[in-house]
């Protein structure tokens, strides 16, 4: 059974850094496709960055150049550094699992969700 939580989100002034964790039961981060996705009030649930079992990675473009999604194996932790963050960075993070060969940032392939943890940027 796949169980996600996320943890580092807090509140941080424009410009600022934040580095969110997920810390995963055994055996996840290897073998699933790990996504980090985000959701703001009164909007849906989008993807923000994306890693597979080889270190492959896609962004979405809001977010290439200023965020690094990474993975500890060892530590079964999934990892996204945040720089430079604006307001419209301002979400609930939400860290998610996949059975699939490649990242993606499409929701409905992943089928194990963390509770999320907020993220404030003003």
């Amino acid at each position: 059974h796949v169980q996600l939580v996320e943890s580092g989100g807090e509140s941080v002034q424009t410009g600022g850094s934040l580095r969110l964790s997920c810390a995963a039961s055994p055996n996840t981060i290897s073998n699933y496709v790990m996504g980090w996705f985000r959701q703001a009030p009164g909007k849906g649930r989008e993807g923000v960055a994306s890693i597979d079992s080889n270190g492959d990675t896609t962004y979405a473009d809001s977010v290439k150049g200023r965020f690094t999604i990474s993975r500890d194996n060892a530590k079964n932790a999934l990892l996204l550094q945040m720089d430079n963050l604006r307001p419209e960075d301002s979400a609930i993070y939400y860290c998610a699992a996949a059975r699939i060969g490649f990242p993606s940032l499409a929701r409905y392939l992943y089928a194990y969700w963390g509770p999320g943890t907020q993220v404030t940027v003003s």
